[in-house]
């Protein structure tokens, strides 16, 4: 096999495999219908998504304990019991 076509089909299979990783990871996973998202109870660094204030659009990325802008999923039934609110903040 000459250089040229070896250098080709090493592209071809880079491509197929990084494709078959971003569709591994596209998209947004559909909730657990037994879980509620929760405004306001998330410690920092323990977010599940996006803030609904738009201070970050990232998991993981909470700045400070209970934000009501940051959210996580908790069991159905629970977040108000842990002092959060079923509904986002509002846009200033």
């Amino acid at each position: 096999m000459d250089t040229k076509a070896l250098v080709i089909q090493s592209a071809y299979a880079s491509v197929l495999a990084l494709g078959m990783i971003s569709a591994a990871h596209a998209g947004p996973v559909a909730p657990d219908p037994s879980k509620d998202k929760c405004f306001g109870v998330a410690m920092s660094g323990q977010n599940d998504c996006a803030s609904a204030s738009g201070s970050h659009s990232c998991a993981g990325t909470a700045t400070k304990d209970h934000d009501p802008g940051d959210w996580k999923y908790v069991a159905k039934g629970t977040c108000e019991k842990m002092g959060g609110t079923l509904t986002p903040p509002m846009k200033k």
